[in-house]
């Protein structure tokens, strides 16, 4: 773990019943608020508007791929996970199936690496595409997620925050997307070239929870809009530099 990766949460202070943003008191103290009705109202009418849009608008390749899973790979079109939600409440994610039966209790766990034989042959170009993970907005929906905040986790993931950061990050609803997500798109990478991919896993988790931490700070409809063209632009051009150029003070990233 590098030397300065530790700085990135060190002496962390909470202030949980102040109504606005607080400064920063000194470098490394992380003040966070809550979140005003008036931007929870906001968020909300934003996710569902643009979850119906986007249901509608995917819906030509929402049902192939549907149909193609029902006759492929394990014939199972949904994959459902329990996952930590909002205010650190269990609920079931939803997802296209790309990968084998009972993978989590297989190979290297919650950790999925490039080339993972876990992964069916289509799993695998649903994955790259991201179209896997489109299901959730069903759970946006339902209102276990929003399209913007930090990703929900599995317990045993979850467990690999600090305790202040498991009390705090899901203040806010999980999300399909998030800062973590754009920062981390190289993840599966990251972990694939390490020599204990597991060990990289539990490294790269105080940063997640700094960039997390950053979004709780700095959520609001400019934050959430940003994040979503950034997602689709990383789509479109995976190697882009532009999280850092339009959100300028973003934690700064360690090297792994």
């Amino acid at each position: 773990m590098p030397e300065n990766k530790g700085s990135v949460l060190t002496g962390i202070m909470f202030e949980t019943e102040e109504i606005k943003l607080l400064p920063q008191t000194h470098a490394g103290d992380v003040v966070l608020h809550k979140s005003s009705d008036l931007f929870s109202t906001v968020k909300r009418m934003l996710d569902l508007l643009i979850a119906s849009i986007a249901l509608i608008v995917l819906s030509p390749i929402l049902v192939p791929v549907m149909i193609i899973l029902a006759f492929t790979g394990e014939r199972e079109v949904f994959y459902f996970q329990k996952r930590i939600g909002y205010r650190n409440r269990p609920f079931n994610i939803w997802k296209f199936a790309t990968m084998v039966k009972n993978s989590p209790n297989l190979g290297t766990g919650e950790i999925t690496l490039r080339n993972d034989p876990r992964v069916t042959p289509f799993g695998r170009c649903l994955r790259m595409s991201k179209i896997n993970e489109l299901p959730q907005i069903i759970n946006v929906f339902k209102g276990d997620m929003s399209i913007v905040g930090p990703r929900p986790l599995m317990e045993v993931s979850f467990k690999l925050y600090s305790p202040e950061v498991q009390r705090h990050i899901y203040k806010s609803r999980p999300g399909m997307t998030g800062i973590g997500s754009l920062v981390f798109r190289d993840e599966e990478k990251l972990l694939s070239d390490a020599t204990n991919p597991r060990a990289m896993y539990a490294a790269i988790y105080p940063y997640k929870g700094a960039l997390e931490i950053w979004y709780q700070q700095h959520a609001s409809v400019y934050t959430d809009l940003g994040i979503i063209f950034l997602t689709a632009w990383s789509i479109l051009f995976p190697k882009n530099n532009l999280v850092n150029k339009i959100f300028k003070d973003l934690p700064v990233r360690p090297k792994f």
